[in-house]
């Protein structure tokens, strides 16, 4: 017998008795436990034909792995396996399992082959009326609270996360990455894998964060229409609150009028209004600043707001389902004192994204072969 980890001769050691964990409880499985005198190492070859990982059979691992993308790895452990199904595990159990099948799920995303649902969702590919889109495209990030060396605090950092969705929303997938670059690769592999041919046929819906648009039209086509999150009037709504500090009343008809323009008539529009806005005199450096920056916003997004088409076409201008994507994704990493290392928190929310893209590609998940024949 070859050593899995070394490839040197291992030596027989003996039989062992061991338990392995099953949905429906325990069983005693008689295997041959096998020794490496090199780099003393032991192993138990019959596992791997079993799929056994951690004592955990494949019919109790999808389960496993849930309650750890639902839950804190403890909770996972200590309530819920516990509770519905008699197993008990530890959370270090959990953790692994749920770590490792995130990893092996990223590897296959990376090699851009996208899961398949268990069954055929046809609205992915269904005719559109004319000018309409095949999908929309939205990205976003959230911050993630980050362990530094020997356990101590570091820097958030900010996780991407990128949506595919059906303009009636009907279907939705998700995907998540630290790196920008290579998650927009991966909306292009899940465009694919749904059926979408062109690329150029999905319109994006993003805020003005850098970098977001560009990476998209790198990865996906580069007359791909990009529409800025009507969010975006939340800039002039902070730019009156600076300016009418002292004046409720002509903060909120200020408000009510630059928006009205921007929804009416467009960015270009409002532009123009903006840029011809006359300050009193005395007023301060402050609001002067405030305008200068919320005219450079507009002149940056330009190409991206205009609204009163977006809207007679009939298109999304709202990015709500990509933010409520990363509150449900950032949910799992945010808990009370939770702190990640990368590794950890991408394969966790990798997964968790598998999950809330719906139970036909979970299923899809674990049904497919991922290991070698015995």
């Amino acid at each position: 017998m070859t050593c899995a980890h070394c490839d040197y001769a291992a030596k027989f050691h003996s039989y062992q008795r061991r338990r392995v964990l099953t949905v429906h409880g325990e069983m005693n499985v008689q295997r041959a436990y096998y020794y490496c005198g090199r780099c003393k190492q032991s192993f138990i070859p019959y596992d791997d034909v079993l799929g056994l990982v951690d004592e955990i059979s494949p019919g109790l691992m999808p389960l496993v792995c849930l309650a750890g993308v639902l839950l804190p790895f403890a909770d996972a452990a200590e309530d819920v396996l516990k509770r519905f199904s008699g197993v008990r595990v530890s959370a270090s159990t959990v953790l692994r399992c749920t770590e490792g099948t995130g990893e092996r799920l990223r590897a296959q995303q990376k090699e851009g082959r996208m899961v398949e649902p268990t069954q055929a969702e046809p609205k992915w590919t269904a005719p559109r009326e004319e000018g309409q889109p095949a999908a929309y495209v939205g990205l976003d990030a959230f911050s993630v609270p980050m362990q530094g060396v020997e356990a101590s605090k570091a820097e958030h950092r900010m996780m991407y996360t990128a949506l595919l969705y059906t303009p009636e929303k009907d279907h939705t997938r998700y995907l998540v990455d630290f790196e920008l670059d290579a998650l927009a690769d991966q909306v292009r592999s899940q465009a694919r894998a749904v059926g979408i041919a062109q690329v150029s046929d999905l319109i994006a819906v993003t805020d003005g964060g850098n970098g977001l648009e560009e990476a998209l039209q790198r990865h996906l086509a580069d007359n791909l229409t990009a529409i800025l999150d009507y969010h975006a009037a939340e800039h002039i709504c902070d730019f009156a609150k600076v300016w009418h500090a002292r004046d409720e009343e002509a903060c909120t008809q200020w408000q009510h009028e630059a928006k009205g323009i921007l929804y009416e008539q467009g960015g270009e529009a409002l532009l123009a209004h903006l840029q011809a806005l006359e300050l009193p005199p005395r007023t301060s450096a402050e609001v002067h600043e405030e305008l200068r920056k919320l005219i450079g916003y507009f002149e940056n997004n330009r190409h991206r707001t205009d609204y009163p088409t977006y809207r007679q076409n009939g298109w999304d201008i709202g990015s709500g389902p990509t933010e409520a994507g990363c509150k449900i994704i950032g949910e799992r990493l945010k808990g009370s004192g939770m702190r990640w290392v990368e590794d950890g928190a991408v394969t966790v929310a990798a997964l968790r994204a598998l999950y809330v893209s719906g139970g036909k590609l979970w299923d899809g998940f674990w049904s497919q072969p991922h290991r070698p024949a015995a």
